[in-house]
């Protein structure tokens, strides 16, 4: 079974305070881009063997794409087993969520395969336990997240962007940049509302802004250089994607999005990729 694991960006994240269990709640509004990874499933095993393209990525039971299955496994109440070959095209450890999108393939193929036993959302319970975002990604729409990320509501309104995210090459912990996250400066902030967003629909010049970019650009100062030249090349505006380092602008045309990834992928050593926002779930797996 072949399986395309798409990207995420957050056009918008406001970090609105920390629970007791450390958890930070949150307000975004999460989007699928065609960035994917491909993962491949093969059933017959004995046990869950992971594979990658990837040298970076962890091949044991660390790996959220292992843990997905041994998750569904123990929800079916069987001693399953499957090679799991994930075949990487989304940076790692990027803000970019490609663990957490495994993972949801995973839990997705495994469904399939066992003639849809659980219902989405009772995949998307087991992908909370796995990570923030997993639920996102089973939930296959744009959507403003609330709570820790898994209370999500599709977003109604049109986003007719093109996308260049730039990838500056190396690896920010996610869990550092919380750890390290002023909450009283995102407070005093002025913050986006529901029903403002709704009404009015996401408006760049109002609405990019992530609470953890001062965090990440602080160590990194790459990230608001990358910025600069996505709007030296047109953007209508330029944002850290979630813990970063990636970045992305938003474009309002497939020709200035195209010659803006071709000017900065030349004249860098970051990567840089031409996406679109997915509005729906992704094209059929095989």
């Amino acid at each position: 079974m072949k399986i395309l694991s798409p990207a995420k960006i957050n056009l918008f994240l406001q970090v609105t305070g920390k629970r007791a269990d450390g958890y930070h709640e949150l307000f975004s509004l999460m989007c699928c881009v065609d960035l994917f990874d491909t993962i491949f499933l093969q059933f017959g095993l004995k046990n869950i063997r992971i594979e990658s393209s990837d040298p970076q990525i962890p091949l044991d039971d660390t790996n959220l794409a292992h843990r997905a299955a041994a998750v569904f496994f123990k929800a079916l109440k069987v001693n399953g087993g499957l090679k799991i070959f994930i075949d990487k095209s989304i940076p790692v450890a990027a803000g970019l969520g490609g663990g957490s999108s495994n993972a949801a393939s995973v839990l997705k193929g495994l469904n399939q395969h066992y003639g849809h036993p659980f219902s989405r959302n009772q995949l998307m319970s087991m992908g909370l336990g796995l990570g923030a975002d997993v639920p996102f990604f089973l939930f296959g729409k744009p959507a403003l997240a609330s709570g820790i990320g898994e209370k999500l509501e599709a977003y109604p309104g049109p986003l007719p962007f093109h996308i260049v995210v730039i990838y500056p090459g190396f690896k920010v912990s996610t869990k550092e940049v919380f750890q390290n996250l002023n909450l009283g400066l995102t407070k005093s902030e002025k913050k986006i509302k529901r029903p403002f967003c709704l009404k009015i629909g996401f408006d760049p010049g109002l609405h990019l802004r992530n609470d953890l970019e001062i965090v990440t650009a602080s160590e990194y100062p790459v990230i608001t250089s990358i910025k600069q030249q996505l709007l030296i090349q047109g953007a209508l505006g330029a944002l850290m994607s979630g813990s970063g380092p990636t970045v992305f602008g938003l474009f309002a045309d497939s020709h200035t999005a195209g010659r803006a990834k071709q000017a900065i992928g030349e004249n860098t050593r970051w990567d840089a990729f031409v996406c679109a926002i997915l509005n729906g779930t992704c094209p059929d797996d095989q």
